[in-house]
């Protein structure tokens, strides 16, 4: 899940501890403030009518541990986000502070927290059937007589492999985030839990001194068979059942997340070990021997304003080049706890450094698109299932509405004296500055229709003048991005068109050819003629050599602003339908033809075409 998205935060659910009473009453008072519904429950009751599956909802949890696992318990089947603020003792999960907690949930709603999506476990059996976060215990139980034996013996298999028989306490299976509770007693590994959906197998208490700890994929099926009676306990009891003798239980990664907010208010993990857990390579407050770059510092902190402005614009490109790669860089792991491919730079200084804002806008733009991303497929996925067509089209209407909702709110938070102009909502445009140019849904027929081929479209103007685009493919999780002059990327890797010059040897794509001029033109003349239904989504094949050529018989501004940056920056040719250079236009209400190729095919392309058109007014 995008930190983006929970911009549109409407509904708050807390789950209370008792004894919380001042924690309430300022979250109160914040929701109150910005008109957000504020629902609490008790620790332990059912949420029941209080969720509302149609709205954005956040979960907190107010308390210690034990009351973020049973927020865990509570929002992670729901898909709902959760935040946890701490008022326990020893809490490890919950982190945020109860006097950071208003400064905490503005950052929420600003659209610049992160989402840490937790691997869980699940296990079932004849007798269970249970999610958690932390771990599976399985061990002996105890006996009436206290001096009676108290060694469980269990066979363990891995996708039907004997991995042996384990003799002892019993065993933990546990999650990343479980690695630092049971398991680390019984001195398992600690698991940075960030993008880490493994499992690991622990022995509790063996009395085989070879055997050691076991790391499987979140796939594996592992599979365990008693030999005496065992009780076993999810998440320290939260749900618990004793085994029989030859009872076996299958345990693996469940298929659902548990969605963790972080804040700049959390401790890191490495520092929340040092505080708590007594980790001992290094102090709480310690700082790296090493200092980062001044760029390192300030697209990894987000914590002040004008922080970039400093950097370069060669740092500005190879630091955002790290982000959007984390592999290629270590400074991800510095600025907390989550990952992804655009992790969010501070916000740039109010006075105008156009690189430097281009840079950050496409971070921007990346983070609300993949945000946006999300409901579009978590409704797609449900087209196939309708066959009524009134209710397609309100799938359709509501996956604009989502979409659009987050993109505008990511964008006004982060530059509210921008301009925005949307195919979903009124214009509000800056003819003598930056304005926005959004597409929250391109290919609406494909999506109705449970294709697979339509995108996220979100172009910056500068003046008018198309100059930084982002486009994504929710489906296929494919990202496009570029700035003006500068180059064209798909996932972080440079892309660029063709160098083809024949066109029998071309693949093309056609956009809207209403009488299929373009098509019965092209198609015998070339290697073929394909479309795709999502003009947005054209013009990036055509930048990344997908396509050497692309038509579109008419236009709207909001269809192509964005591919227009990404192919002109991977080195395509664009002009209209007379191979004159193509004029973006915002307010354009005549109809714009476009034409684009990779460049050496150009003058094939407008020679033929214009045989095309002049044989189809003679035919008029």
């Amino acid at each position: 899940m995008q930190g983006r998205r929970l911009a549109t935060t409407d509904e708050i659910i807390a789950i209370v501890s008792p004894d919380s009473d001042d924690v309430v009453a300022g979250l109160e008072s914040w929701t109150t403030a910005r008109d957000i519904t504020l629902s609490t429950v008790d620790v332990g009751d059912e949420i029941g009518e209080r969720y509302d599956p149609n709205r954005a909802t956040l979960g907190i949890t107010i308390g210690g541990d034990g009351t973020f696992l049973e927020g865990i318990k509570t929002f992670a089947p729901r898909n709902v986000p959760q935040l946890g603020v701490n008022t326990g003792t020893l809490s490890f999960l919950a982190r945020v502070e109860p006097e950071d907690l208003n400064a905490a949930l503005d950052e929420v709603v600003q659209g610049r927290a992160k989402v840490d999506s937790r691997q869980q476990v699940a296990v079932t059996g004849s007798s269970v059937d249970a999610t958690g976060i932390n771990d599976v215990t399985i061990e002996h139980v105890p006996p009436e007589n206290p001096v009676d034996s108290k060694v469980t013996q269990l066979d363990v298999y891995a996708d039907d492999e004997y991995i042996g028989e384990f003799e002892g306490t019993g065993l933990a299976v546990s999650t990343p985030t479980g690695s630092t509770g049971i398991s680390l007693s019984a001195n398992g590994p600690i698991h940075y839990p960030v993008d880490n959906h493994t499992l690991q197998l622990v022995p509790l208490h063996t009395h085989q001194l070879g055997v050691r700890p076991i790391v499987v994929s979140p796939s594996t099926e592992l599979r365990i068979v008693t030999r005496g009676p065992a009780t076993l306990l999810v998440d320290g009891g939260r749900t618990h059942t004793r085994l029989e003798t030859g009872e076996s239980v299958l345990l693996t990664g469940a298929d659902r997340l548990a969605h963790v907010v972080r804040t700049s208010y959390d401790d890191h993990f490495f520092t929340a070990i040092a505080k708590k857990l007594g980790w001992g390579i290094r102090a709480v407050d310690d700082q790296p021997s090493t200092p980062r770059s001044e760029t390192d510092r300030a697209l990894g902190s987000g914590l002040h304003a004008g922080a970039i402005s400093s950097a370069t614009p060669m740092e500005l490109e190879t630091a955002s080049e790290a982000k959007a790669d984390p592999a290629k860089s270590s400074s991800a792991a510095d600025a907390g706890e989550t990952g992804s491919r655009s992790d969010s730079p501070a916000v740039p200084s109010t006075g105008r450094d156009d690189r430097t804002t281009l840079e950050y806008a496409r971070t921007v733009a990346t983070e609300a698109a993949e945000a946006a991303g999300e409901p579009l497929r978590e409704l797609h996925g449900q087209v196939d299932s309708i066959t009524v067509k009134s209710n397609k089209s309100d799938i359709v209407t509501e996956a604009d509405h989502q979409a659009n909702r987050i993109i505008t709110t990511v964008i006004d938070n982060e530059f509210p004296e921008h301009g925005i102009v949307s195919e979903e909502q009124p214009r509000r445009n800056r003819a003598d500055g930056y304005t926005w140019v959004i597409d929250p849904l391109d290919g609406t027929g494909n999506f109705a229709h449970g294709n697979p081929n339509y995108s996220v479209s979100i172009a910056l103007l500068d003046c008018g003048t198309p100059v930084m685009g982002v486009v994504y493919v929710p489906e296929t999780d494919e990202l496009f991005s570029a700035i003006a002059e500068v180059g064209a990327r798909r996932d972080g890797d440079p892309i660029e068109t063709t160098d083809r010059d024949r066109l029998d040897e071309s693949m093309l794509i056609s956009g809207y050819d209403p009488d299929g001029t373009f098509l019965s033109h092209f198609y015998q003349e070339s290697r073929g003629v394909r479309r795709l239904g999502s003009a947005a989504l054209n013009l990036c094949y055509l930048a990344s050599g997908s396509a050497d050529a692309t038509w579109e018989h008419d236009t709207h501004p909001w269809d192509i602003a964005a591919g227009l940056v990404i192919a002109r920056a991977a080195g395509a040719t664009i002009t209209d339908e007379r191979g004159d250079p193509f004029v973006f236009e915002l307010e354009a209400d005549d109809r714009t033809a476009l034409l684009g190729s990779n460049g050496p095919l150009h003058p094939a392309l407008v020679e033929h075409l214009k045989t095309g058109l002049s044989d189809r007014r003679a035919d008029r």
